[in-house]
């Protein structure tokens, strides 16, 4: 999942150096924490967030495949 999750967003981004990803591990859950450059933000988010929403969706259906759920988190 954080995997995907990079590549989403640096595939989005000006400054693909600058994502960063951190993975909480809860017992049946997992928070991932995005970071990016702050002119990327708004390229991370997309209009009415449909971008982010778009990617929360993916991640969340990686996570149903391992059995578990996911977070996503978009920290400036």
């Amino acid at each position: 999942m954080k995997e995907l999750l990079e590549y989403l967003a640096k595939s989005l981004v000006d400054h693909p150096d600058a994502v960063n990803v951190t993975v909480v591990e809860g017992e049946k859950s997992v928070i991932l924490q995005l970071r990016v450059a702050p002119d990327d933000v708004g390229k991370v988010i997309g209009k009415n967030g449909r971008i982010a929403q778009a990617m929360r969706v993916l991640i969340k259906a990686a996570a149903v495949k391992e059995g578990r759920s996911a977070i996503v988190e978009i920290i400036d």
